[in-house]
């Protein structure tokens, strides 16, 4: 169970002068502030130059692993691991040094990339990590220093095949994570203690990979979260659950519930497809519509003036109407397969297997593209079945791209 701290000592901590808040930003968790991964960037650049844009530093050390950069000031926070076990790093954003390294515990070791794979959290002056074997912990963000930690095996869960991959959540005093199991698969943690605060005992299918999200709805606040068997809603507050639709998830379900008006829009790959989910005022829950038309493996979606935009396997690069599940348009033959990120009126498509990242109009009209670049150098060390799988960052003008130990900034502003 959670590490136990006094109460005094607990008291004095959170009541400590605030290092840096997370409202200074501008990327404190996974796929940004509202967890959309729609960057609210401006004055970027429109079009690149030839060779992309400018190349700002190259951190050499950043571990293997796939997990992704939280950032917040002019500090940037990151998991990888080194020599057999798992860190949590801060990067300075100015200089790309290292600041410090906390460990997380034991790499986890698989077939297709080693180490962790999830993005902190931060809140206040404090940041939570979790890696792949399923530690949660959470560290001061000056110096890196634990303040407790729990494991998902605590709370009856076991790491899924490709290891724990979601990012937490944090609202209000409580964290949220999917540990899986029988025992409950959600649970919600007290942020100050890792404490467990409740667990969704009737929920009990095996942690999978896609990462909680939260909405005001109906006068409570909502948590959904994809698993693999159902699409489930639940009170942030108590736990309990408010409804469930059936999910034919396969082998692996990775991307983030999308909400749009009263509606969740979720999809995952190995044929799995889409669907869109209305619930009402009163928790029922109404299948809007199901459609294979999206089948997002794990490069994530993003929901962009009422359009659904991402790669779909064997598909292509796609755009979705989300309220009638429609094709607008497709494009297979542009760019392979990978992860989608969004900032100042653009699409930055990152390509697995070539490194290819390209910058489009983020437009129902089609794919008009506006520069592109291959990043170099690649890693060495990234395993034979492995791909470049982070997904893009852009945060106070800078872009971060990551491949195993290495993790790039280049400078996207147009001025």
């Amino acid at each position: 169970m959670a590490k136990q701290l006094p109460a005094w000592f607990v008291s004095i901590l959170f009541s400590m002068p605030i290092f840096v808040q997370a409202a200074d930003g501008p990327w404190n968790q996974w796929r940004g502030p509202d967890r959309d991964d729609l960057s609210t960037e401006t004055g970027l650049l429109q079009e690149w130059p030839a060779g992309g844009p400018e190349k700002v530093w190259e951190f050499k050390d950043c571990g293997i692993g796939y997990a992704g950069p939280a950032i917040v000031g002019s500090r940037l926070y990151i998991l990888g691991s080194r020599d057999g076990e798992e860190f949590l790093l801060c990067v300075d954003t100015t200089n790309g040094e290292e600041v410090w390294a906390s460990p997380l515990g034991e790499e986890f070791e698989n077939s297709w990339g080693n180490g962790p794979r999830a993005t902190p959290a931060i809140e206040g002056e404090f940041v939570y990590a979790v890696g792949a074997e399923g530690r949660l912990s959470c560290f001061c963000i000056e110096d890196g220093s634990e303040v407790w930690s729990v494991t998902m095996q605590d709370l009856g869960g076991s790491p899924p095949k490709w290891g724990y991959s979601e990012s937490p959540i944090i609202h209000e005093e409580k964290i949220l994570y999917t540990p899986g199991g029988e025992q409950g698969a959600i649970v919600a943690l007290d942020k100050a203690t890792g404490s467990l605060i409740w667990q969704t005992k009737e929920l009990t299918d095996e942690a999978h990979y896609s990462s909680i999200m939260i909405k005001e709805h109906g006068g409570k606040t909502m948590g959904v979260q994809l698993m693999v068997n159902e699409l489930v809603g639940f009170d942030v507050d108590n736990g309990e659950v408010l409804w469930t639709v059936p999910w034919p998830g396969r082998v692996a379900v990775v991307p983030s519930p999308v909400f749009w008006q009263d509606c969740v829009y979720v999809t995952s790959g190995y044929g799995a497809g889409c669907t869109l989910v209305r619930v009402s005022e009163d928790f029922s829950a109404e299948v809007v519509y199901p459609s294979k038309l999206m089948s997002n493996h794990h490069g994530g979606v993003i929901l962009f003036n009422d359009h659904i935009y991402g790669y779909s396997d064997s598909k292509g690069w796609a755009c979705q109407d989300i309220a009638t599940g429609d094709k607008v348009w497709l494009e297979r033959k542009e760019l392979d397969k990978g992860a989608i990120a969004y900032a100042d009126g653009r699409f930055y498509c990152l390509g697995e297997d070539t490194g290819d990242l390209a910058l489009i109009e983020a437009s129902p009209e089609g794919w008009v593209e506006h520069g592109r670049f291959t990043l170099e150098p690649q890693s060495e060390l990234r395993k034979p079945r492995g791909r470049i799988w982070t997904h893009p960052v852009i945060a106070d003008g800078r872009l971060y791209l990551r491949d195993q130990e290495l993790l790039y900034c280049y400078d996207v502003r147009a001025e």
